[in-house]
């Protein structure tokens, strides 16, 4: 839901057509879906909203642990600068007419005095024309003018069991080249790019290139965008990539991004606050048009697509 969307209807995967999920795992997924419905069915309607985005019901369990860790430990370290989700309850949790797509959204804004603009979340399923599911998952974090600091960003996209790209990073918000203490400070000091080299020697791993330039200009020198493929050793390894590789490094990060960027104290002079907001200003709105307003229409239809994409400029217009 961040700056991937684009693909939803032309998934990028790394090699070979899309196999459809088993019956099997469709049941499973099916009765995970119902007894949290159940579940949450007893609660008010925000706290549902709540517990389906947390829940990540299409995916595997190492997938689906990572998700919940990460969104649990920006909550739980940020919580004293967070207002609760206020979106409405059909916004945090809609589908389409067909009811092949799903989807959640979590938004929290940050306290006034606060350096947190907002916290998103989200996951989204969607069955493929040509069988199987795609399935994205995502987290990241927007700072505001009173500090320069990097965002965060995290996105997990299944377009089958043994298909998966990431996409984990601290996307800058000033120019490297104009600002190399910016660049030692937040990527060198910090040695990002060994985490993406670790994940580069994993035989399965290779090299992912958006096909939006606009994409690619958005991230770090740092950033690890790959696509990994386990086609050959089975849907057992894409659980095993999860677990022992992804997700130590997806924590790791996120340490560095609260430590250094969300909690780290940064001078920022009037003329600087007027060029962040500007710039984050222009990513934001751009965000919506490439990513979300081309997107969610197609998938969603034309009247769920404007109400989720009203209440997202909300926030990223503030």
């Amino acid at each position: 839901m961040t700056i991937t969307v684009h693909h939803l209807l032309h998934p990028p995967h790394c090699s070979s057509p899309l196999p459809a999920f088993s019956s099997s795992t469709r049941s499973l997924r099916s009765q995970i879906s119902c007894s949290s419905s159940s579940l949450v069915a007893q609660m008010d309607p925000y706290n549902e909203g709540r517990t389906k985005f947390k829940a990540f019901p299409y995916v595997s369990t190492p997938h689906r642990n990572l998700m919940v860790d990460l969104v649990s430990t920006v909550e739980n370290r940020l919580d004293s600068k967070l207002l609760p989700c206020t979106l409405p309850p059909d916004v945090q949790y809609y589908q389409n007419q067909s009811g092949t797509g799903s989807a959640t959204l979590h938004i929290r804004s940050g306290h006034k005095p606060s350096q947190i603009d907002f916290i998103l979340g989200s996951w989204i399923h969607c069955e493929l024309p040509m069988g199987g599911a795609l399935n994205i998952t995502s987290l990241s974090a927007y700072l505001n003018p009173s500090t320069d600091a990097p965002n965060f960003l995290f996105e997990l996209i299944q377009s089958s069991p043994t298909s998966l790209i990431l996409i984990l990073d601290l996307p800058p918000r000033k120019d490297l080249v104009l600002s190399p203490d910016y660049l030692r400070t937040f990527y060198e000091d910090t040695q990002l790019d060994r985490h993406r080299q670790t994940l580069e020697k994993i035989p399965e791993v290779r090299p992912y290139v958006s096909s939006s330039l606009y994409i690619r200009s958005l991230v770090s020198p740092t950033a690890i965008t790959v696509c990994i493929e386990t086609e050959a050793n089975g849907h057992g390894r894409m659980e095993e990539v999860i677990k022992d590789h992804i997700d130590p490094i997806a924590k790791e990060v996120l340490g560095i991004w609260l430590d250094q960027c969300a909690c780290g104290e940064r001078e920022v002079g009037e003329t600087e606050r007027g060029y962040l907001e500007k710039r984050d200003g222009l990513v934001k709105s751009r965000t919506i048009e490439i990513d979300l307003g081309s997107s969610l229409p197609r998938l969603f239809g034309p009247e769920v697509a404007k109400r989720v994409l009203g209440s997202v400029r909300e926030f990223f217009t503030a």
